[in-house]
């Protein structure tokens, strides 16, 4: 049960028979209480505006603990994906180990082989991630910079733990890399967007006719246009993106 009487620290609330932690935020513009999972599904997080207490943010969760009940039990399994697999590009791959193997990752079939020791398996595989997303992302950046007649930026990775994709005033332009192991649209919408936001630094409606005009035509294979367009899109990472942070190990 939680102690309505002090602020802890560390505050958790308590769900059936498990304690979960509340991770608690404020925002200088937030006007209301906001609360979701944490991005990796085994806490929750609720944002409140500047004036904001921490017992507020725990009447808030109590009061709403049947939606986090059913949010927190359609989490996937916290099986070892070094085990199971892990996706590459929206399909899950097998991952196998050899000692014996070459250390480089290498991609045969739906099965990701990483040689070397089996203990440091994990980074060489999230390594082989990252320089897969600045492989497939750097010729998307310059396709939607050359539609949008800007020049293109450095690319450069994010490891934040709730946005995909950010563009600064300067024009660097960051994504996120757990990208990678989204279906190919998802990983181009990103980027379009960030693109977009080079011609438009705001959401304005001139903005998303930009992003529109970007995506518009795309009939490639795993393209934007195969998930019904930019809201298929949003709705993919609402829906999946949280599991794209399970730990590898």
């Amino acid at each position: 049960m939680i102690d309505w009487l002090r602020q802890p620290a560390d505050p958790t609330i308590a769900l059936g028979e498990h304690i979960y932690p509340l991770v608690i935020r404020r925002h200088p513009r937030a006007k209301r209480v906001i609360m979701r999972l944490t991005p990796d599904g085994r806490g929750v997080q609720v944002t409140l505006p500047p004036w904001g207490r921490t017992i507020d943010a725990l009447r808030f969760a109590k009061t709403r603990s049947d939606w986090l009940k059913r949010q927190l039990a359609e989490q996937p399994d916290e099986a070892d994906p070094l085990r199971d697999g892990v996706p590459y590009r929206g399909i899950a791959h097998e991952i196998v180990t050899r000692p014996d193997a070459p250390r480089s990752v290498s991609r045969q079939g739906q099965t990701l082989v990483i040689g070397g020791p089996a203990e440091t398996a994990t980074r060489r595989l999230q390594r082989w991630l990252e320089a897969e997303c600045l492989r497939l992302s750097e010729p998307d950046l310059a396709r939607y910079c050359t539609l949008a007649d800007r020049p293109v930026p450095k690319l450069a990775l994010s490891r934040a733990k709730r946005r995909w994709g950010s563009c600064s005033a300067s024009g660097a332009v960051r994504i996120n890399w757990r990208l990678v192991m989204a279906p190919d649209a998802v990983r181009r919408a990103v980027i379009a967007h960030e693109v977009a936001h080079l011609v438009h630094f705001d959401h304005s409606p001139a903005f998303h006719a930009c992003l529109a005009g970007l995506l518009d035509g795309e009939t490639d294979e795993g393209s934007t246009a195969t998930y019904g367009g930019l809201n298929a899109t949003e709705a993919w990472l609402k829906a999946y993106g949280r599991g794209l942070y399970r730990p590898f190990g």
